[in-house]
């Protein structure tokens, strides 16, 4: 069974017994299930570059003072070996914390987290008819549908405009090739195949 949580069969199932029409249960599937899916696995892949190489970071930088430390007391290593594992290390945290800054995962992995709860929330509210859908003003799922589409369409559109104008914007500022640019977003970034849901 999946371990994704934005992909088990309780939700699906949840899903498809909705009061609704099959092309709007396939809408929701497209653009509301698969949007969550497609940030879910985003967020993981983010959080897992950015702890790796954070924690790389960090416990090279604990070892350089200790292996200097070593190299002053001339305790089990020579001085040459010595020199040389700190100046490797000292360029691989050097390299780690370059390539995160370049990359932005751990702001990546927020941005990504962030979204896909407030998707999840709105999707929750959606199927119990609670908060923004409250039973006493949409009696049934199709009543609400419309109003829960165009919520949907303004959180992935505020996900891309945020994006864009704060996450994309620092990496602006450093100036990147171009090429390089286009080929990080292409890869990271842009979902495949989107839908719109209907509304109405």
């Amino acid at each position: 069974m999946s371990t994704n949580v934005v992909t088990k069969p309780d939700l699906q199932t949840l899903l498809q017994n909705l009061t609704l029409d099959e092309i709007k249960k396939n809408a929701l599937q497209g653009r509301w299930l698969d949007q969550m899916k497609w940030m879910s696995g985003r967020a993981k892949h983010t959080k897992s570059w950015y702890f790796r190489l954070r924690l790389t970071a960090i416990i090279g930088g604990l070892l350089i003072p200790a292996l200097v430390s070593v190299n002053n007391f001339k305790v089990g290593a020579t001085e040459f070996e010595v020199k040389w594992v700190v100046f490797a290390l000292g360029l691989i945290v050097a390299i780690c914390g370059a390539v995160e800054e370049f990359f932005r995962f751990g702001e990546r992995w927020r941005h990504y987290r962030q979204h896909l709860e407030a998707l999840k929330t709105e999707g929750w509210q959606f199927v119990q008819l609670i908060g923004n859908y409250s039973s006493e003003q949409y009696p049934t799922h199709a009543a609400a549908y419309t109003k829960f589409a165009t919520r949907i369409e303004e959180i992935l559109q505020r996900e891309v405009g945020v994006y864009v104008t704060e996450v994309m914007a620092k990496k602006d500022e450093k100036k990147p090739e171009p090429a390089i640019m286009a080929a990080q977003t292409n890869e990271y970034d842009v979902p495949q195949n989107a839908k719109v849901l209907p509304n109405g």
